[in-house]
């Protein structure tokens, strides 16, 4: 996955950022983050195979692989299926025709 595939890298790839500061040393944007942020940064291991899944899908969509395994990762949490998922898709689809 390259850095264009995000939407809107265009718009930012000539902005200069070497001068920028960490949220966390500007208490108001951390307060911020941390109300808001909803997300926490974590390590773990994940099968080659199922993370070059992930990858080749993120290329795909021109999304994130992050963003796609936290995706499956919030629709396990809820008690999601996959069965479930494809039961909603189909009938998104349906509605839709």
């Amino acid at each position: 996955m390259n850095n264009n595939s995000d939407p809107i890298f265009t718009q930012y790839a000539d902005m200069d950022f070497a001068n920028a500061k960490p949220v966390a040393d500007i208490p108001a944007l951390a307060k911020l983050q941390a109300t808001l942020g909803g997300k926490t940064r974590i390590t773990m291991r994940v099968d080659t195979a199922t993370l070059a899944v992930f990858k080749a899908r993120a290329e795909m969509t021109g999304s994130s692989y992050q963003t796609l395994l936290n995706e499956a990762l919030r629709q396990v949490a809820q008690g999601q299926t996959l069965a479930d998922v494809v039961r909603t898709t189909i009938r998104q689809e349906l509605s839709h025709a």
